[in-house]
């Protein structure tokens, strides 16, 4: 299953987050893959396209960020997974 992750960052935790990410490069536990991440230019935010099926994978992800960065964890779905869901709708 898809998941977008995203974060935020308050300034005074900047310089440790940018420690922590250089040390670990930022790799998701085992049950997670990281399909994906980008930086918002200007900003303490980003997101990230995720693929689980652990909830508990992607807890233990948020558990080892969430000491510095805001983090919401949603799930997703591509545009063959929504595109039907849409059509069936509309056609109502």
């Amino acid at each position: 299953m898809l998941f977008i992750c995203q974060w935020t960052l308050n300034s005074e935790d900047r310089n440790e987050a940018i420690k922590r990410f250089l040390e670990t490069g930022g790799k998701p536990p085992e049950g997670v893959a990281l399909l994906g991440r980008w930086f918002i230019a200007g900003q303490s935010a980003g997101f990230a396209v995720l693929e689980s099926d652990s909830p508990v994978a992607l807890q233990q992800f948020a558990l080892e960020w969430n000491d510095l960065l805001h983090m919401e964890i949603s799930p997703a779905l591509t545009d063959e997974q929504a595109g039907p869901l849409m059509a069936a709708a509309v056609s109502h």
